[in-house]
């Protein structure tokens, strides 16, 4: 569906007059602030996010409109405070993208999409961030934010040339941490080594085209559905999964993996 321009800014006011409507009217709305908002506004993202992971387009259009209402809600809030209203927030995203795309709304030349990545990072620096890492958020998951550590520095070149050479370091990682188990050293220690060879493994998956975060999705996905299928077999035949060897639950396991 593709509506007129017009039709969507018609549907954005008519949300922005039900948010008013809300906020002056229901008992709940009214109550809101950004901090009781905020996990809120995490859960929806993932359910987004869940959404898209699915490829359910009906799903992502619905968790866009709860997202969507949750921008609005914030702005309807900073509006009544006197910070900011829907507008301030517009614009703001405006000016930013304009000034972030030199190569569209200026002379800069990018041809490609690292180029552009590269060109973003340096314009930030100008901005006067002390650091390219100073934009990574710290609320961030530590999976999503080892990925958004590692493209944030290959956009000033700090970077590895081959990924043959990133899998070098993931085999010397866990060489380290291996020697750190074996020889029975402390659990700092060990945690030090896992966490430089995860580190090293994500940034392999980088350079191999690879989101890490979607990857071990699917693998949680697949365990649970595998797990369940023995969970299901086990209840058919009246039997508890602990009363059941290994090797019986290897045969329903290998069953599940057949049937995906």
């Amino acid at each position: 569906m593709n509506n007129s321009l017009k039709d969507k800014l018609s549907a954005f006011e008519r949300l922005l007059n039900i948010m008013d409507d809300l906020r002056k009217g229901c008992p709940w709305d009214k109550e809101q602030t950004y901090e009781s908002l905020r996990h809120l506004t995490v859960e929806e993202t993932y359910e987004l996010s869940e959404a898209i992971f699915d490829k359910d387009v009906e799903g992502i259009k619905s968790e866009l409109g709860d997202l969507m209402l949750h921008i609005v809600f914030y702005a309807k809030i900073g509006s009544e405070t006197g910070d900011f209203d829907m507008a301030d927030v517009l614009n703001y995203i405006n000016e930013k993208l304009i000034y972030r795309h030199p190569h569209i709304y200026g002379e800069v030349e990018a041809n490609d999409a690292e180029t552009v990545m590269a060109n973003w990072e340096m314009l930030k620096l100008k901005e006067g961030r002390d650091s390219v890492l100073s934009g990574v958020p710290k609320s961030l998951p530590p999976l999503v934010k080892a990925y958004r550590i590692q493209e944030k520095v290959k956009g000033v070149g700090f970077d590895w040339e081959k990924p043959e050479q990133v899998w070098d370091k993931v085999q010397e990682e866990m060489q380290e941490l291996k020697y750190e188990v074996d020889n029975g050293n402390s659990k700092e220690k060990m945690e030090n080594e896992l966490g430089d060879l995860m580190f090293s493994i994500i940034n392999y998956a980088r350079f191999i085209g690879v989101n890490p975060e979607d990857a071990l999705e699917k693998t949680n996905r697949k365990l649970i559905y595998r797990f369940q299928h023995l969970e299901g077999k086990a209840k058919e035949i009246g039997k508890s999964l602990k009363d059941k060897s290994l090797k019986e639950m290897d045969v329903f396991w290998e069953e599940a993996k057949k049937m995906e």
